[in-house]
């Protein structure tokens, strides 16, 4: 299978199926001498792994990764630094049954039609646990980058109709409630609106939005490499992802070039800046120095217990209850999926612009 690559010079290989023996992924291109440990990885793993709260699947899977190479006395070593979660909880026989049958929402149609086989235990490669790979590759991303000065914040931004409000919002909010909303009220919201839906035997979606801040102007390129398409690129590969938007998004549609345009200006220290950002930090492809906005609409899981129409291998019209355990919705597990692509992005982004000047490599070599 190719297509599990992902990067240029900062470059992550993720592997493993839902209900093999581990998941994991290889980090090619990381600078030797950064600090690091299973900790600092095993911290963005926790805000993704299984059932922390009725609204995430009950999978018990603690998540423990280990560091079995690139790493030595807790600093890299430049060399590949190889990662792995081993999976040990899986209930494979929950989902023998889904071998005979298309779930709709799913990936078993298309991976059939594609290899002419596939591993229907959970979904194989295309199981919300191959994210664990790129959890694990963003916490190195990240940390590269927050000793850069580059920081990020991430959350829920909405779930179903329920969205955080602007007067509410406070990022102390996010670790403080199950779904990470910066709004208090909106998580006690979204929580009623998640409780209606699981009576129904039903999921929802919502919307996952991303603030890169510290962010150098000039970083990407203005044609094929663009910085706002990588980052499209990183963030609609999660498999949940059906939409993205960079700062204002489909709302430039119905704006005009007076009210959409971002005037430059000058700040206190003399340096150039911007009175709005309805570009999301991005112009013609490279960042402009604000903070890059970003969002992607996640869609509900598939996976529901409410009765549904497919076709079996056979060729019949058939109904079917999805078993086994999913969650009811998937966005805030996707928090910081979301985060860790794109600070990989953001990273191989950084990587590729240093050779974009002479004057920066002058100063560099010489």
């Amino acid at each position: 299978m190719a297509g599990s690559t992902f990067g240029t010079i900062f470059k992550i290989t993720t592997w493993g199926e839902s209900h093999g023996k581990g998941v994991g992924v290889v980090v090619d291109g990381c600078p030797a001498g950064l600090s690091l440990c299973e900790e600092d990885i095993q911290k963005f793993l926790d805000r993704r792994k299984p059932g922390q709260s009725k609204y995430t699947t009950p999978r018990k899977e603690d998540d423990a990764v280990e560091i079995l190479s690139g790493v030595f006395d807790k600093k890299t070593t430049g060399t590949p630094i190889s990662l792995v979660v081993f999976n040990r909880n899986q209930q494979s026989k929950d989902y023998s049954e889904i071998a005979s049958y298309y779930r709709p929402g799913h990936a078993d149609y298309t991976f059939d039609m594609k290899y002419g086989f596939r591993d229907y235990r959970g979904g194989g490669r295309s199981s919300g646990r191959e994210t664990i790979g790129r959890v694990a590759a963003g916490a190195i991303a990240v940390k590269l980058l927050n000793q850069l000065g580059i920081t990020f914040t991430t959350y829920t931004k909405s779930i179903g109709p329920i969205a955080v409000s602007s007067q509410n919002f406070d990022t102390s909010e996010i670790a403080k409630n199950p779904l990470y909303m910066p709004d208090a009220e909106a998580a006690e919201n979204a929580q009623n609106y998640l409780d209606a839906c699981m009576a129904e035997l039903n999921s929802s979606g919502g919307v996952v939005e991303c603030i890169v801040s510290g962010m150098p102007a000039g970083i990407g390129d203005p044609v094929f490499e663009k910085l706002d398409a990588s980052l499209a690129k990183a963030i609609m590969s999660i498999g949940a992802v059906k939409g993205f938007e960079i700062g204002d998004g489909f709302d430039a549609a119905r704006a005009t070039g007076r009210s959409n345009n971002d005037a430059f200006c000058l700040a206190k220290d003399g340096s150039v800046t911007k009175a709005t950002n309805h570009a999301g930090g991005i112009l013609g492809g490279m960042s402009d120095g604000s903070d890059i906005i970003l969002r992607a609409s996640i869609k509900p899981t598939p996976s529901i217990a409410a009765t549904q129409q497919t076709v079996n291998k056979s060729g019949e019209q058939i109904e079917v209850s999805i078993k086994g355990r999913h969650d009811p919705v998937i966005v805030p597990r996707a928090v910081v999926v979301v985060e860790s692509m794109a600070a990989i992005a953001i990273t191989d982004a950084l990587f590729a612009n240093m050779s974009a000047r002479m004057d920066s490599l002058e100063k560099f070599y010489r």
